[in-house]
């Protein structure tokens, strides 16, 4: 794929730093606060991965998304999760159509709503399996498969689900094996009391805001090249490797503490992701390469939905996250 004239001109890492400024500034005409959010959001999409995104209802989690799609010039769909929503309603259908011309009769594959550049699935675990892997199956193989045909999906393709952490009664939580192929997993929280003061004002008069595309799909497709080409040092590896490794219990190297609350820890995929999210976060700074801090503000959001608590976790009240900063005061940076 040509790089698009914005990288050919110039310091490659520089534009996609100011395309970052550019998005930046035109969510933000939109959505007030959630900065790590946003930053992480960017990060799982420059890394090709797929994100996890969890609040209670009115956070403006579809906002968020359908404004960052609306600033990428990006096709944006979203997928509303229901106990009777079934895998063809997500990955499309075929349909008898008749040839007036000729009068014969054929099939023809009309495509779901998964097929857009980022889709929105919306209370994923409110759906069962079947549907829940259908959709899981497309974001790991890049493609959907009916009737003995293969359709791509078109580059990128970028699946954020939500959860409502709230009204777990008849829903279908995804297993840790499915919670393990979304790159981050979010937490959204509450806004400040200045934000939910600035969000009620500007919703409450006045039209919308209108967003206007600041990067092209050809750039984000460039850029997300550009982040696998990054080189890291291998410390820095070494660090996200020893950091992933020791939250598995029964090691040499892992804390008691491990041992005794967690029941399973994260695989290699952790680790890879922790690089990779590394070093997307250095290329939004401007920086060549990442850096150690930039694999720990990582560490929470990648790990904390690849770890099993133990029973005596659960009984202690100790939470993934916890685990996961006491396990980051053992690997002080230097």
């Amino acid at each position: 794929m040509p790089a698009p004239s914005a990288l050919r001109t110039g310091d490659p890492l520089e534009a996609l730093h100011e395309a970052y400024v550019r998005l930046r500034r035109e969510i933000g005409k939109v959505i007030v606060g959630q900065e790590d959010i946003i930053e992480q959001l960017v990060v799982c999409l420059l890394a090709r991965g797929h994100a996890l995104l969890i609040g209670v209802p009115g956070l403006a989690k579809t906002l968020l998304v359908r404004t960052l799609a609306q600033a990428l010039d990006l096709k944006f769909s979203r997928i509303q999760f229901t106990p009777d929503l079934m895998p063809s309603d997500i990955t499309g259908t075929e349909i008898l159509e008749e040839d007036r011309t000729t009068g014969q009769r054929v099939f023809r594959f009309v495509k779901g709503p998964i097929f857009a550049h980022i889709v929105l699935a919306d209370e994923i675990n409110r759906t069962p399996p079947k549907t829940q892997a259908a959709l899981l199956e497309a974001m790991q193989e890049q493609h959907v498969t009916a009737a003995g045909q293969t359709f791509p999906l078109e580059p990128p393709f970028f699946v954020l689900a939500t959860q409502n952490p709230i009204e777990q009664e008849g829903t279908y939580p995804l297993p840790e094996a499915q919670l393990d192929r979304f790159m981050l997993n979010l937490w959204l929280d509450y806004p400040s009391f200045e934000e939910e003061v600035a969000v009620v004002r500007n919703t409450t008069s006045g039209p919308p805001p209108t967003v206007e595309p600041v990067v092209s799909r050809e750039e984000l497709l460039a850029f997300q090249d550009l982040i696998r080409q990054i080189p890291v040092a291998d410390h820095v590896i070494e660090y996200a490797v020893r950091l992933v490794a020791r939250t598995r219990p029964g090691r040499p190297d892992t804390p008691e503490f491990i041992n005794t609350y967690l029941s399973y820890g994260a695989g290699p995929r952790a680790s890879q992701y922790l690089i990779l999210g590394a070093k997307a976060l250095a290329a939004l700074d401007g920086r060549a390469t990442p850096l150690i801090s930039d694999v720990r503000r990582l560490a929470v959001p990648v790990l904390r939905h690849r770890i099993v608590t133990s029973f005596n976790a659960d009984a202690d009240g100790i939470s993934a996250v916890e685990l996961i900063e006491r396990l980051l005061e053992t690997l002080p940076e230097a």
